[in-house]
């Protein structure tokens, strides 16, 4: 995708955030999670700019995007996405947000119900439970104590099943080298950390209005599917999809069914 794209940064004010569009029609903005990179939505751009115009980006100080003010919340990450949506003057759109994309979707839903025509939530979470918080606190010592490489390490264990992480690790240098080189400090990957460990609004859940799609996987140990039942059970008329596997990254390690089950969720949308 980076070899036949050129991308371009676009000024949000406080920030100039990389910015890539494919395909036409209506649009779709994708949204990563706490890794921040559009490069992580790699195997649904062809599929979903088909019959969409498809807009992705880099968070703020993350990957090819420039710096800006330390991120500490979702809420501040949501601000990002509707002044991007302001500079490509894009009313409305269909918003599909993976993990901390969903947490940042939510804060949309609730603040600017108006800007979505619907909700995609992708292995994502409303309020912690004492597992999540662990799982993250230990992440975040992680990345204190032994640096970028085991943390993203550790990450990658939890959010990709053996069977297809086993086959495509190659050596360290490989498999990392992308990220390491887009790694964007630890201050900044502490303030986001902490962004996703603050999130909570499991009691406000009920009051988006949004139509949402729910989708997670049945083994996906950062995100476990008792977090995405929640969602569908607290967001009034929202879909639930559970894949049988796939794991967090389940964009990435099914991407056919993934695709088919969102892409269809779209589909129904339209008029």
């Amino acid at each position: 995708m980076d070899e036949l794209v050129k991308g371009r940064r676009v000024s949000i004010g406080h920030a100039e955030l990389y910015v890539e569009e494919h395909g036409e029609g209506a649009p779709v903005l994708l949204v990563a999670g706490l890794g921040g990179s559009g490069k992580f939505w790699r195997a649904q751009v062809g599929a979903f700019s088909e019959h969409h115009r498809v807009i992705l980006h880099d968070h703020r100080g993350v990957g090819r995007s420039g710096p800006g003010p330390l991120i500490s919340s979702a809420a501040e990450m949501a601000d990002d996405v509707l002044r991007l949506m302001d500079a490509l003057r894009i009313e409305r759109a269909d918003l599909v947000g993976h993990s901390t994309g969903g947490a940042i979707g939510q804060h949309i839903a609730l603040k600017a119900p108006e800007r979505l025509n619907s909700l995609v939530l992708s292995a994502s979470w409303g309020g912690p439970t004492p597992l999540f918080v662990q799982t993250f606190h230990t992440r975040r010592n992680v990345l204190i104590n032994c640096g970028p490489l085991d943390y993203l390490m550790v990450g990658t264990l939890l959010a990709t099943p053996t069977w297809h992480l086993g086959p495509n690790f190659k050596n360290t240098e490989t498999y990392f080298r992308e990220r390491l080189a887009e790694f964007p400090g630890l201050e900044i990957e502490l303030g986001r950390l902490n962004a996703v460990m603050r999130h909570d609004l499991r009691h406000q859940l009920q009051d988006i209005r949004v139509p949402t799609f729910v989708i997670g996987a049945r083994d996906d140990q950062l995100t476990p599917p008792g977090l995405s039942e929640e969602l569908a059970a607290r967001i009034p008329g929202a879909t639930l999809h559970l894949l049988d596997s796939g794991g967090h990254f389940c964009p990435v390690t099914v991407t056919e069914r993934y695709n088919a089950a969102v892409l269809g969720f779209l589909r129904s949308r339209q008029p």
